[in-house]
């Protein structure tokens, strides 16, 4: 694993490591990682801190057995962890932090009270003068509590060294003056940055430092010690760098470029300071800051002047590149980074003494960085990169081709490229830069020598052509960004090198120009100018309503009107209205409370980067002394890490869980963050839309963690759901998708998931602007019924109620912009439309069924049959004369093309069940029982039930969830889900019925007929004789008059498409107002009635 950056991260990881540490090398593999901590904060007094206690500790226990040790271990431990040992770390711990002035005596009085500890026991002369000169070596540092040290040297003498007590401290107090001056210089600023963290403001904190780092760095220049200056120079950056700043890339740049000066400092004198590797502090801070270029840059140039190796300066390179975090600024990192390669590249190939294969590494180098920044910059930009508009990388290969290879014309032709980018074909810095190229080539080009003796032919000017041609190319240019600058280089150019008749070409073109860049920039300021009157305009708008309102209050008598004070009883009365106006809203604060108990998006955490192989036990005992967990997703990431979204009882919970960021978790480092601002609240999508389909909604926005469905348990017309994204952007982006169009039908609504904030039911039907049409002719279209309702006002959307197969079933829905219009459209009620009478009536509010029955062209004459136990039976039609009993279909027909699915959840709609199951064959009738996890299928066709159950039974509709296939007896056994959502069900079977007895048939006898009438839900019982039921069966499809074998079935199955279709009859249309309902009003009718709250 990579190792912990900064010293939170490193206490963390440690303290993890520790608390599993039960034997000697578990301790000695702490104490190792320690020895890491320091290395890489060496001025955290925190890790210094920790480490001595945690050693000090060691040494402790290994002295007896009271800790547990074994014998071997404890004999061992006392060689590991001596004394000698320990307090050696105490005094490199101190020196690492004593001119930390504002916290060093936290390690320092520690440390001290461990020395007069073992001085109270021992009392030795040894004793007594070792402590006397670290009490002497303090008092000699600056630091806060100077006055505290002073004192418990005083004590300290007064018990050991009573007789040289005066002598002693007079003594001290005279060396320490240089001390407490220095602090005393510095106290203001002490002052000011304590009372900041005090105060808890974050901002102030870091103003506060930053004054103080800036004041400090100038006072090298005016102090008599400068050694003692540039000590606590660092000793503050060590503050600042392992507190508040630790992460921040101007610091640690200033520190470095601080450094930098005194170590060239120290070569000009003879001043030794006490200074830190560079190449030492420049790992760290590409560390902290691994998307810094600069820094990187620095790094490689700093092993360069040290003189390290090709292979590790090589290193650098790759670890730069290899962390994901140097795009974090876009390119500007990277070409800061291979601009610092290259150069190091072409200096190496330029030095005198280097290898002979030096050139070739270098030429290799230069172009696999040109060719990897390409490719970099079309990756995070695409199409829309045009390159580096300070073209170094493409300098620094020009300059390798020109001064080290030779190569002019190779060289020359990457100016020409670059001269056709756009970046930098309007730059006229490139445009010199590619001139004065051109002029140094004309110049270390050898003049060729005249033949002897000389012609009058032969004696001609020598003149740089080629770089008259650049500057002329760039005059040319319309849209260059200086072109007054060019025109003055290429005049004086001609004028100095080239021919009279060049010269007059160029005055010419230099002409014409100046005359287009005139009316350029005349452009350029009437655009500017009538941008600043706009700016002007928005900042001081017309004052014309504040002049009237004025004129207003002048004009009244007493320039205003006075306000009646307010009484003792106004505020009794406010709180009477208060209550009564609660009392009418239908609000209740304490039953809202109530509601919002389970709040999901403020009571949630996502915890990124956990162990691979996690388990979700492992992370409710990792988090339950935090509070208590309600819910927990676990999740595998691409990286093979784990994250999970854990869901606490209370706010109070999340804010103990966010206490673990940062720390570890095993061996990983864990992220804790709220889970705010991650669910959105989605709706008013296709209804046939599932998880794939919302995840390609949103793949251009981020990744998604977990999608929520609501469950359909109690109502099968809920369309919406909550979409938990991995990271806040990645929402907010989702956001922008609100109001989107969906397949041209559907108005995408997308926002922050927040139960605070309920939307009251809205809609047509809730505004009243939606009025029900009955009766409508067969033949009618939507715009036939938009032409005659259109009289009454502005129509927004007309609806026909259809079935399956797209017929009319004579209802229709009229939405109105207003609701005064759909009133004014109730006169159409009992009117003639074509050949029907029109029955309209606004649109009610329905109570939804909980199961839902979407029919096709080919109704069934029965529902399949029901469950013992099932107690739902619909009433028949009584209008429904068209069919008589002799002319429908069987049951045994309408069972042999009836499929149940089962293990569907209940948060699946029937769109999509839908989707599904018509690539299987034509569907009469589905009926969708989210209460018992299933469906009914019936089928057109006998054939297709076949085929629908080999494909269907083990087909994942719902990640984790296999549907089953079955029987409508099989189905109403099932058990529904209890707590919704897309949990895996239990498998069916197995369990026995309970001590209530099943409930027993209905049956109504019809009027005017004979014998019970099967409808939906109704099961006549099997006949009890001999010959297997022959009476049912005589008259029933050849496939039903006997058992089929295997092999019957699959001959069947597969000639079913050579034979035609049976349909078992006619069947009867369904009225759309009993079962299709407003429900079935197709894929453009809204969602109504639904909440924005947490399921």
């Amino acid at each position: 694993m990579a190792n912990p950056v900064g010293e939170d991260s490193w206490l963390a990881y440690v303290e993890e490591e520790s608390r599993h540490a039960s034997d000697l090398e578990a301790r000695v593999k702490v104490v190792e990682l320690f020895k890491n901590a320091v290395n890489a904060e060496p001025g955290s007094l925190k890790v210094w801190l920790a480490y001595c206690e945690y050693f000090w500790s060691l040494f402790i226990d290994c002295q007896s057995g009271e800790a547990g040790w074994p014998e071997e271990e404890q004999m061992l431990g006392r060689e590991l962890f001596s004394f000698d040992a320990a307090l050696s770390l105490w005094n490199e711990g101190y020196e690492a932090i004593k001119y930390r002035l504002s916290d060093s005596h936290e390690f320092w009085n520690r440390w001290i009270s461990i020395e007069l500890d073992q001085l109270a026991r021992t009392r030795t002369p040894v004793g007594v003068r070792r402590i006397s000169h670290l009490f002497r070596d303090r008092l000699q540092i600056p630091h806060a509590t100077w006055d505290n040290t002073s004192q418990m040297y005083s004590s300290f003498l007064s018990t050991y060294n009573n007789a040289a007590y005066e002598s002693e401290f007079k003594e001290v107090t005279k060396i320490a003056q240089e001390a407490k001056s220095a602090y005393e210089l510095r106290e203001p600023h002490e002052l000011k940055l304590s009372r900041a963290v005090r105060s808890g403001d974050e901002e102030a904190q870091k103003t506060a430092l930053r004054e103080y780092l800036d004041w400090e760095m100038a006072q090298v220049g005016y102090t008599e010690n400068p050694a003692l200056t540039v000590s606590l120079c660092l000793g503050l950056y060590s503050r600042a760098l392992t507190g508040i700043f630790s992460f921040d890339e101007e610091i640690w740049s200033n520190y470095t470029v601080y450094l930098s000066g005194r170590h060239h400092d120290a070569k000009k004198s003879r001043v030794r300071y006490l200074l830190p590797n560079m190449l030492d502090v420049l790992q760290r801070a590409t560390t902290h800051c691994p998307w810094c270029g600069q820094l990187w840059a620095r790094y490689i140039l700093a092993a360069e002047v040290v003189g390290l190796s090709f292979q590790n300066v090589e290193a650098i390179k790759h670890a730069a590149t290899n962390t994901k975090a140097l795009e974090k600024d876009g390119m500007t990192g990277i070409l800061d980074m291979y601009a610092a390669w290259c150069g190091y590249l072409k200096r190496t190939a330029m030095d005198p003494s280097a290898h002979e294969d030096a050139a070739d590494v270098a030429e290799v180098g230069l172009l696999a960085a040109l060719e990897d920044v390409h490719l970099w910059g079309e990756r995070l930009y695409k199409d829309t990169y045009r390159g580096d508009p300070n073209y170094r990388l493409e300098r620094i290969l020009i300059q390798f081709l020109t001064e080290v290879k030779g190569e002019i014309d190779q060289a020359r032709s990457h100016w020409v490229r670059m001269s056709k980018k756009e970046v930098l074909a309007d730059s006229y810095d490139f445009w010199l830069n590619y001139y004065l190229w051109e002029m140094m080539v004309y110049a270390s080009t050898p003049r060729a020598r005249s033949p002897t003796p000389a012609t009058p032919s032969s004696k001609t000017m020598r003149v740089p052509e080629l770089a008259t041609n650049v500057l002329h190319s760039a005059v040319s240019r319309k849209t260059m960004d200086w072109p007054e600058r060019l025109m003055d280089v290429y005049l004086q150019h001609c004028n100095d090198y080239e021919q009279p008749d060049a010269l007059h070409y160029a005055m010419d073109t230099v002409y014409r120009a100046r005359k287009r860049v005139a009316k350029r920039r005349e452009r350029e300021n009437a655009q500017a100018a009538a941008a600043y009157a706009a700016q002007v305009q928005a900042a001081h708008p017309p004052a014309a309503n504040t002049m009237t309102e004025d004129a207003t209050v002048q004009d009244s008598p007493s320039g205003s009107k006075r306000k009646r004070e307010a009484t003792p009883d106004d505020a009794a009365q406010g709180a009477t209205k208060r209550a009564k106006n609660a009392d009418v809203n239908g609000v209740d604060v304490v039953a809202n409370e109530q509601h919002l108990k389970r709040d999901r998006e403020n009571t949630s955490v996502m915890v990124t980067n956990m162990p691979p192989d996690v388990t979700a036990t492992a992370i409710k005992k990792y988090f339950r002394e935090y509070g208590h967990i309600n819910q927990l997703n676990v999740q595998k990431e691409a990286d093979g890490s784990s994250s999970a979204l854990i869901e606490f009882r209370s706010t109070e919970d999340v804010k103990s869980a966010l206490l673990r960021d940062n720390k570890y978790f095993g061996q990983s480092q864990i992220r804790v963050k709220p889970g705010t601002g991650l669910t959105l609240y989605l709706s008013n999508y296709p209804p046939s839309a599932d998880e794939t389909y919302i995840r390609d909604l949103f793949k251009d926005c981020g990744d998604i963690f977990s999608i929520r469905w609501p469950s359909l348990k109690y109502n099968t017309h809920r369309r919406f759901c909550y979409v938990t994204f991995r990271d806040a952007d990645a929402a907010y982006k989702a956001t922008q998708k609100d109001g989107n169009s969906l397949e041209g039908k559907y108005k995408l609504q997308c926002k922050y998931s927040d139960p605070a904030h309920k939307k009251h039911r809205e809609g047509a039907v809730a505004e009243g602007r939606e009025v029900k049409v009955k009766n409508v002719d067969p033949k009618a279209t939507e715009n036939d019924i938009k032409s005659v309702f259109g009289r009454y006002g502005k129509v927004a959307t007309v609806r026909i109620i259809t079935n399956l197969s797209g017929k009319n079933l004579g209802t229709a829905y009229v939405t109105y912009e207003t609701k005064e219009a759909a009133e004014s459209a109730l006169e159409l009620n009992d009117t003639k439309f074509k050949s029907q009478i029109l029955h309209v009536e606004l649109s009610k509010e329905t109570n939804y069924k909980p199961f839902s029955t979407i029919k096709g062209d080919r109704g069934s004459t029965a529902s399949p049959p029901a469950s013992a136990t099932d107690g739902d039976v619909p009433m028949p039609d009584e209008h429904d004369g068209s069919r008589g009993r002799s002319q429908g279909p069987s049951p045994q027909e309408i069972r042999a093309r009836t499929l149940a699915l089962m293990n569907i959840p209940d948060t699946a709609n029937d769109a999509r069940i839908r989707s599904v199951v018509e690539k299987h064959g034509d569907i009469v009738k589905l009926v969708l029982r989210p209460d018992h996890e299933g469906a009914i299928i019936e089928f057109a066709d006998p054939v297709a039930v076949g085929r629908a159950s080999l494909a269907l039974d083990g087909f994942e509709i719902a990640p984790g969830r296999k549907i089953r296939t079955g029987n409508t007896s099989d189905l109403f056994k099932e058990k529904s889900e209890r707590g919704g959502g897309d949990v895996p069900s239990a498998p069916a079977g197995g369990k026995k019925p309970g001590f209530m007895p099943p409930t027993q048939n209905v049956r109504r006898p019809a009027p005017g007929r004979g014998g019970p009438k099967r409808m939906l839900g109704f099961v006549a019982a099997p006949k009890k004789q001999d010959g297997d039921n022959r009476e049912d069966t005589k008259g029933n499809d050849a496939s039903a008059a006997k058992s089929k074998s295997n092999a019957d079935f699959k001959a069947m199955f597969l000639n079913s498409g050579n034979q035609p279709v049976g349909g078992g009859g006619s069947s009867r249309e369904a009225e759309g107002e009993q079962q299709g309902g407003k429900g079935a009003a197709g894929p453009g009718a809204a969602v109504n009635g639904t909440k924005n709250a947490s399921p």
